[in-house]
């Protein structure tokens, strides 16, 4: 097909569409038309005790056929019309969400990182405190620290005196890292607010996981383990392209963190 095809093509496909509905719809205007004179002529005939030509029968028979067929071809070209209509509202559609899907043709600002602003992280975080009723971790206000040298940010947030996170923000306001501090005795079995900040932290990068699934990335770390060595332990995994890694440093200091994992 030469240049010329390709460009006046969808023009002639449109005129004989619409050709064909003027066509079914004189079709069925005039059939429907002649079928009704036909039905009169007949009752009126039979009334008057005349006795009907067979041609007579065959004709309204025919003008039925052809308004019949006028009906069929106008439904037929709607139908066909809107499932165009669709088929284009649906490839646009997939078209808008290829764009978004793929930084190098959209004209939208990726994020690095989580994908997430320190206020989206916030609000994310708020979120699943209050879906699951984790009382004692909201978080109020994040306070962001600009590094003018390296183009990166920290924010931070204290929860309590043995509780502390940390963040790392991109150049672009997008939460890079995150790290739970928890200080304490790590001899005891953890639990308690720190491996309920652990899974709120699971739920917040992971916006599609229930509790059950946070409980399972910290199943597959191997906190819920009963021979957990409390005094040397630094065990990690990957979930949709982030790490997320415990470790105990000493007796008195454990951390959690999750960085996108390379």
């Amino acid at each position: 097909m030469n240049e010329v095809q390709e460009r006046f093509l969808p023009n002639i496909t449109l005129l004989r569409g619409e050709n064909l509905q003027y066509l079914f719809t004189a079709l069925f205007i005039l059939g429907f038309i002649s079928f009704l004179v036909s039905v009169v002529l007949m009752i009126l005939s039979i009334r008057k005790g005349n006795r009907l030509p067979i041609r007579f029968i065959f004709l309204t028979t025919a003008f039925f056929a052809i308004a019949s067929i006028g009906l069929y071809g106008m439904l037929n070209l709607s139908s066909n019309s809107t499932q165009s209509e669709v088929d284009q509202a649906v490839e646009h559609e997939s078209s808008d969400a290829t764009t978004e899907k793929n930084p190098a043709t959209s004209p939208q600002i990726k994020l690095s990182g989580f994908h997430m602003t320190t206020d989206e992280f916030k609000n994310k975080f708020n979120g699943a405190v209050g879906k699951y009723r984790l009382n004692g971790l909201s978080i109020t206000r994040l306070n962001v620290k600009d590094s003018s040298e390296q183009g990166t940010g920290t924010f931070e947030y204290v929860f309590n005196d043995e509780l502390r996170l940390v963040g790392v923000v991109n150049a672009d306001e997008s939460v890079q890292e995150i790290r739970l501090y928890g200080t304490g005795d790590t001899r005891k079995p953890t639990g308690g607010i720190f491996l309920t900040a652990i899974a709120t932290l699971i739920l917040t990068t992971n916006s599609e996981y229930t509790y059950n699934d946070a409980q399972d990335v910290i199943q597959d770390i191997g906190l819920l383990d009963r021979d957990v060595n409390q005094s040397d332990f630094d065990e990690a995994t990957v979930r949709n392209e982030l790490e997320y890694r415990f470790n105990i440093q000493d007796y008195g200091h454990s951390t959690f963190e999750i960085t996108v994992a390379k």
